[in-house]
């Protein structure tokens, strides 16, 4: 698997890595990043994920993974195990997410998470002048069928860190498309779709 194939925020994530790291992917789908980190990076990791299908392309990838779900807590990891812990677009998807960051940080030294944007200009104006909660490519489902059960801005997501003690060390913002354009960087908080957040308790 070369670096090309990664998407750009799999790239961002990558570059926060240390090499001969232990690593935890949750929601690891079909173990790209994992698979990456293997075979550049040393790593040495599991991934955790529930769809059957994304399991058996992990074990097909020679990636480990175990099958579990994240409302069901990581109390099977030791306290400080892990290097790094990686979420990616999956924070929303959780019954509590602030409990998933507590778990998160107690079995590791560092977090990254990723996440979309529920301030994103779209967002607002299609909830302003259509009334309804909003869809696009990012958030293509229905109110009533979606697997998104907390979304935030992320502004709300550096008040829950602050809140919660957990430092920021580092904060890429991208649109859709995994890009980061001029317009994005001069304001994030309107115009990027998703972030992607590199945390600690040290």
């Amino acid at each position: 698997m070369s670096f090309t194939e990664l998407r750009s925020d799999l790239e961002v994530i990558q570059q926060w890595v240390k090499p001969d790291s232990q690593v935890l992917d949750l929601g690891c789908g079909e173990g790209q990043l994992l698979k990456y980190l293997q075979t550049h990076k040393n790593v040495r990791g599991y991934g955790l994920e529930i769809n059957e299908e994304k399991i058996t392309a992990c074990i097909r990838n020679g990636v480990n993974v175990i099958e579990q779900n994240l409302d069901d807590g990581l109390t099977n990891f030791e306290d400080k195990s892990i290097d790094t812990v990686i979420m990616t677009l999956a924070l929303q998807a959780v019954r509590r997410p602030d409990l998933v960051l507590d778990e998160m940080l107690r079995i590791a030294d560092e977090a990254i998470v990723t996440f979309p944007n529920f301030g994103y200009w779209h967002t607002r104006f299609y909830l302003l002048f259509k009334g309804r909660m909003p869809m696009s490519e990012t958030l293509p489902y229905n109110w009533y069928d979606t697997p998104n059960i907390h979304m935030c801005t992320f502004r709300d997501f550096e008040v829950l860190c602050r809140e919660k003690g957990i430092r920021i060390l580092n904060r890429t913002v991208m649109d859709d498309q995994y890009r980061v354009p001029l317009r994005i960087r001069l304001w994030p908080s309107m115009l990027g779709e998703i972030a992607v957040y590199h945390i600690t308790r040290r």
